[in-house]
């Protein structure tokens, strides 16, 4: 049976229809959901993708938490479903309390856009479970706010619970811990900077995406 994954859509957003494709392009069915909306209309998984929600006014994802939508994807994720943020995704799943820690500036207050090395710290996650442990990906990534922080207990908590699952091989933005993916307690939220939906196919740069978007893929098959 073909996984349905759900892509959120702020006003914004900028990345949904990339995410779209490419989970269509690995057999999966991708659908978008209105941030006004309180329905996921049944779906295996979501994927909160990036942009600037609500133009990051306030700060990133700050607004984004407050829509109706993301009630409904904080009970998908306690019921157990796989989640994915990725970059303001990520920023707005911090935000709405899925996953700890913040996004701040980058180090050097510099916007980064450039093809990143990512060591896959564990494989204990959706995103990751397909993938090979210590293997090194080759994503972009495209953010001001990319830089991962958090309190010492936090990051001692994560690298206890194998929790952190991606790394910058060489840091680009400052992030505690090269922090370059985490997940939740639950394992099942997984917040990330890099754009693994830019990464589908050698002729965009690298198709290093394909086995993070297909783990989510198999992730959702297995839960449904």
């Amino acid at each position: 049976m073909t996984r349905r994954v759900g892509v959120v859509v702020f006003p914004g957003s900028n990345c949904e229809h990339d995410v779209v494709e490419a989970i269509r392009s690995l057999g999966g069915e991708a659908e978008l959901l209105w941030h006004d909306e309180a329905d996921l209309r049944g779906v295996d998984a979501v994927v909160v993708p990036g942009g600037f929600a609500h133009g990051d006014y306030l700060r990133p994802g700050a607004i984004a938490r407050f829509s109706p939508v993301m009630t409904a994807v904080a009970e998908l994720a306690a019921s157990g479903g796989p989640v994915v943020g990725i970059c303001n995704g990520f920023q707005v799943l911090t935000e709405a309390g899925l996953l700890p820690g913040a996004l701040q500036k980058n180090a050097g207050l510099k916007f980064v856009c450039a093809t990143v090395g990512l060591e896959v710290a564990s494989t204990r996650s959706p995103l990751t479970s397909s993938c090979e442990p210590g293997a090194v990906l080759q994503v972009p990534v495209n953010h001001f706010e990319g830089s991962y922080t958090c309190d010492g207990r936090t990051l001692d908590a994560l690298r206890a619970d194998d929790r952190v699952v991606l790394r910058y091989v060489e840091n680009p933005n400052g992030s505690l811990d090269d922090i370059a993916g985490i997940c939740s307690e639950g394992r099942n939220v997984v917040g990330l900077m890099p754009h693994p939906e830019r990464a589908i196919d050698p002729l965009l740069g690298s198709a290093d995406g394909v086995p993070l978007l297909r783990s989510l893929l198999e992730t959702a098959a297995v839960g449904a």
